[in-house]
């Protein structure tokens, strides 16, 4: 504390005392030959590199679509070229893997539509509804070839079996149907869950077999063969999305924060248990070659997991929440439904083609304007040579003109902008510690009202325990609890960051505490693990020992 009173003094001496500069010509000079803040660059710990981080950010920035309304579904063709159905309000619009624009829309449902999905085919497509009503449409049409009635409530789950020629539905009067396409009427109705059927699938392998999702926290697998379920899994949550694996001996679900694994082969017990998710998880989706696993989230992020021990190992973040993802095969495009009614398109960066490979050509045969560009940069002048600079035009920051012109106070207002205090840490520090060498910290810290000083107090106590800004926020902080105290009990802001940062400070001195007792229990056991030999040399002992430590830490 002396140390800190000293300083305060001699701070305070420099602001109320003479002037740095002496006299005019020495300011203008100062003025002149102004050096911008040095900006230290401190190390940083780099992003671990890993092929799914090269393989997940090989996408080109997203293309972004307008809809209707919120998208709540997407689903791509089976067959090439791969278009995709956006199902969004009142329409379910398809896109080519390219088109910023829909090749096609089916838009005559009389309210919100659910669901639009291809068959395996990509002939034909089908889609629920508000009205309770199940559509189903040629691609090539306009108007519905078949229309379902039976439910009597929305129907938000659509999906064709693996023969073609039979349609799953689920709905929201608790009921899940199956439909013959040719006859266009119902097989079988089945009435287990007790709450509405948001989410569904229907097998690949067996062309009876089916799984429907509940808010009643359910799963449940249901065989045409039977009249009731052969299997009932307690998701714990309102399920909202389900997926089989390819072997169709793994089934995913989600709901509420979790991620779930069953086992079907062993009568559907789980496996794991994934919470990676800050909200609600929508929609999940499979990679190409099944190895990894997508989930989006109302909490903005897309996470990939790796499918062997569902490790997180890749985050896509979004502006709004999302509610429906799908991945075009061979994972050419990542497409997003989100709330705000935005379609967000990522198309994977492409090799080299055929026309960039016939410009390369071309600019071969041509003369390259490369080396002109570089001619005359690498002249080394003789001796006897007259050397003309071009000047350089020096471009100031922002808190570099302020600085510049003296005005210290506005300065650190303007080093304290919020993208840069959260953002950019080390550039507030640069300037406070610019400030103290000018011996005008104490000058541009006081005279502040309680927003400006709050900011202040939140930056200490985001930063002042970091090992790489203590040295400069130690003074900046002796500075306000000098300045300030009178003050203190006026602001209830104020005084509760106070607190706050008195709590931080008093946790890091414990922390300090418990450190130099570990480095001393340390020492006992590196002096008590010499041999016996060196301790008849303690000079050798003594070295070998911080040789030791040193190697450790």
């Amino acid at each position: 504390m002396r140390g800190a009173a000293g300083r305060l003094r001699h701070l305070s001496n420099l602001s109320s005392g003479a002037a740095p500069y002496q006299n005019q010509n020495q300011l203008l000079h100062t003025m002149a030959a102004f050096k911008p803040t040095k900006i230290q660059v401190y190390p940083k710990l780099g992003e671990k590199v890993t092929q799914d981080t090269l393989y997940w950010k090989n996408y080109k920035a997203p293309v972004q679509i307008k809809e209707f309304g919120s998208v709540t579904n997407i689903d791509f063709s089976p067959v090439a070229p791969h278009n995709y159905a956006v199902t969004a309000f009142t329409r379910v619009h398809i896109y080519g893997p390219f088109s910023q624009e829909p090749v096609k829309a089916f838009t005559r449902f009389k309210n919100s539509a659910y669901c639009g999905r291809f068959r395996s085919d990509g002939q034909l497509l089908v889609a629920g509804c508000e009205d309770s009503v199940v559509r189903l449409y040629d691609i090539s049409g306009k108007v519905a070839l078949r229309m379902f009635k039976g439910h009597t409530k929305a129907v938000h789950v659509t999906d064709f079996t693996s023969d073609r020629y039979h349609i799953m539905s689920g709905s929201d009067d608790i009921t899940c149907r199956l439909w013959d396409v040719p006859n266009a009427t119902e097989l079988t109705s089945y009435k287990e869950h007790t709450d509405y059927i948001r989410c569904g699938a229907t097998s690949k392998l067996n062309r009876d077999v089916f799984i429907t999702g509940s808010y009643d926290h359910t799963l449940k697998m249901f065989d045409a063969r039977t009249d009731k379920s052969v299997m009932t899994m307690d998701h714990g949550q309102p399920v909202e999305s389900v997926l089989l694996y390819p072997s169709e001996g793994l089934l995913v679900s989600a709901g509420g924060r979790y991620v779930k694994v069953w086992d079907l082969l062993k009568g559907g017990q789980p496996l794991v248990s994934l919470r990676n998710h800050h909200k609600t998880v929508t929609c999940l989706c499979l990679s190409s070659n099944g190895q990894r696993l997508l989930s989006g989230s109302l909490d903005r992020h897309v996470k990939v997991y790796n499918t062997t021990n569902y490790k997180v190992v890749h985050n896509f973040d979004y502006a709004a929440s999302i509610l429906c993802l799908g991945l075009a095969p061979d994972d050419k495009s990542i497409v997003v439904g989100m709330t705000n009614g935005v379609l967000s398109v990522k198309h994977r960066k492409s090799g080299v083609t055929e026309s960039n490979k016939k410009g390369a050509q071309g600019r071969q045969n041509r003369r390259p304007t490369y080396r002109f560009f570089v001619k005359g940069k690498n002249f080394v002048p003789k001796q006897d040579d007259y050397l003309v600079s071009k000047p350089v035009k020096q471009h100031l920051a922002k808190y570099d003109k302020e600085l510049k012109r003296f005005n210290h106070s506005k300065a650190l207002d303007t080093a304290m902008e919020s993208w840069m205090r959260f953002k950019k840490p080390e550039v507030p520090v640069a300037v406070i510690k610019e400030l103290d060498r000018r011996g005008t910290l104490k000058n541009a810290v006081a005279g502040r009202d309680e927003k400006k000083l709050s900011q202040l107090l939140h930056f200490l106590i985001g930063n002042l325990v970091d090992p790489r800004f203590a040295p400069v926020l130690v003074t900046l902080a002796e500075m306000i609890v000098d300045i300030y105290r009178s003050v203190v009990g006026q602001s209830s802001v104020v005084d509760r960051q106070l607190l706050q940062l008195q709590d931080l400070l008093e946790r890091e001195i414990d922390y300090q505490k418990e450190l130099l007792e570990v480095m001393g229990m340390l020492e006992t056991l590196f002096t008590a693990s010499l041999p016996k030999k060196e301790a008849l040399y303690p000079g050798i002992s003594r070295s070998n020992g911080l040789t030791q430590k040193a190697q450790l830490v």
